[in-house]
């Protein structure tokens, strides 16, 4: 047993367990940069994409102007959130230098560790080269020149399929400290589900133009830290997902160089913490090519067939009445602002359900058409004709399934640790779980990065889909574990609940912050 496994279980057990150090406190006065910064880097603007209203024609291939818009509304700031809500952070926010500026994608905390990397082969708009995305900036840092795509063909392996055959990749390095200075040990799974959050949001942003974003999670990792000029016990590299580009040259013809990035990053903090687990669990899943499973290794970590009583038949998912963009651009957390007086539809709660189970992380080692590694479960507060409980969501029958009778709101509020929410004034939270110790089994430790971005989509998902209902939401992973096992009778089963995500109606005309307009 590796050690991703006593990682999971001391997960698991956290909100009884304490993990270790159990009386870290952050210094916020020492707290590093929300992003990367390389003085002497050339920045380069990227071109504005205009927002898409209609569905749009496939299109063969990225171009500049596309990558621009999927990195504005993924990672890029679209506004600035300052409204009356009951986060911990609030009496901050007002001030400018701790501003909190709104991105399309979820992340852990809002600490947005995830470093986008940009491996530009010949043939595309830019001088090849390595650059790094600058959020703040909209921008590319150009950290080599030169063609670099062979290296990181060559960290693939000769395994990687077409993907080791492509001309352009992104590459999505992980800073520890970014978000292990507040979440110290466990850090490493609330930034596994970041990966999967802005990989999911990706998915989403260029299925409207017909592309295709598939992450390959298995390669040499040391040998691309290299690359990217990084410490590799300092810096994860989570992902590489390789891009169609537009009128490319034939893919696969530039040869490794063993190059380096030029420009490094330059820490703002004067003291950099290490945690012995986070450094453990970091080891115990690096990547090596050769370790890659074969495709549908995964189909025996399924999902377990739904359980529970009778079925209660759902109504159709109706279409969202918002595009993607404009769902990504509204996204936010509810933080306190539910309002049970109006419950949401049965309608908003299946497409809900429907569009989160439908989710795939869509790795190397998942069959295509496969069976997936979620479900879902939700407990019932205040939606229209279906009676308050705790339910198992039947994917195949778009169905309900009672798991248990009642309202569930006072085992939601006794069991959630943090004050920004309360959990009964939701219309329905909703439940993933992955059996983490079956991925584990099959494909070695390094499924825990997996775990973590499989559950990270689904939450990207049910974030995009709540926006473009108009709908309030918010994924929080500050519950009992257990205590969700025990009452969704999952004791005795592989299933482990890692996050919950709250989903209804929202208090009608909030005191909010016009950022467009100051």
């Amino acid at each position: 047993m590796g050690h991703a496994h006593v990682y999971a279980h001391e997960i698991m057990h956290r909100g009884r367990v304490p993990m270790e150090p159990a009386d870290f406190v952050p210094d916020w006065a020492d707290r590093p940069r929300k992003a990367k910064f390389h003085p002497d880097a050339e920045t380069l603007p990227l071109p504005a994409t205009p927002a898409p209203t209609t569905p749009q024609r496939p299109v063969p291939g990225f171009t500049l102007p596309l990558l621009s818009g999927m990195l504005r509304d993924s990672y890029g700031l679209t506004g600035r959130r300052l409204a009356v809500q009951a986060n911990t952070d609030l009496a901050a926010l007002p001030h400018y230098t701790h501003a909190n500026w709104s991105r399309g994608t979820a992340s852990g905390g809002g600490l947005y560790p995830v470093a986008v990397h940009w491996a530009a082969g010949p043939g595309g708009p830019l001088t090849p080269g390595l650059y790094h995305y600058a959020p703040h900036q909209h921008g590319l840092r150009r950290l080599l020149t030169g063609d670099v795509t062979g290296d990181v063909r060559e960290a693939l392996g000769p395994g990687a399929g077409t993907a080791g055959r492509a001309a352009h990749y992104l590459v999505l390095g992980v800073k520890y400290w970014q978000n292990a200075f507040k979440y110290n040990s466990f850090s490493f799974h609330a930034v596994s589900m970041d990966v999967g959050a802005l990989v999911q949001t990706w998915r989403l942003w260029a299925a409207q133009y017909g592309l295709r974003i598939d992450p390959v999670l298995w390669f040499d990792e040391e040998r691309l830290a290299r690359l990217l000029g990084v410490a590799p016990e300092e810096e994860g590299v989570f992902a590489v997902v390789p891009l169609t580009w537009e009128g490319g040259p034939t893919p696969g013809e530039g040869r490794a160089t063993g190059a380096a990035a030029r420009h490094r990053d330059v820490e703002r903090s004067r003291r950099v913490l290490e945690f012995e687990t986070l450094r453990r669990v970091h080891r115990a899943t690096e990547g090596r090519a050769a370790d890659r499973p074969e495709p549908g290794a995964l189909d025996a970590a399924a999902a377990h067939p739904p359980r529970g009583a009778q079925p209660l038949p759902l109504p159709p998912p109706p279409a969202p009445p918002a595009a993607t963009t404009r769902a990504l651009r509204e996204r936010r957390s509810s933080f306190g602002r539910f309002d049970a007086s109006r419950p949401i539809t049965a309608e908003q709660l299946a497409a809900a359900l429907a569009d989160c189970a439908a989710t795939r992380y869509g790795t190397e080692a998942e069959r295509p058409g496969g069976p997936s590694l979620t479900s879902l479960y939700a407990f019932v507060n205040h939606v229209e004709g279906i009676a308050p409980g705790a339910y198992a969501y039947d994917p195949a029958a778009h169905t309900l399934r009672p798991v248990k009778a009642g309202p569930p709101g006072p085992f939601l509020q006794r069991t959630y640790f943090l004050s920004n929410y309360n959990l009964e004034q939701a219309g329905a939270v909703l439940v993933p779980t992955v059996r983490t110790t079956a991925v584990l089994d099959r494909v070695g430790d390094r499924g825990y990065r997996l775990v973590g971005a499989t559950v990270g989509a689904v939450a990207q998902t049910f974030y995009t889909t709540a926006a473009a209902f108009g709908l309030g939401a918010g994924v929080a992973l500050g519950f009992d574990n257990i205590a969700y096992i025990e009452e969704l009778g999952l004791t005795g089963t592989d299933e482990a609940p890692l996050l919950i995500m709250l989903l209804g109606r929202e208090r009608p005309r909030p005191a909010d912050f016009r950022h467009e307009i100051a």
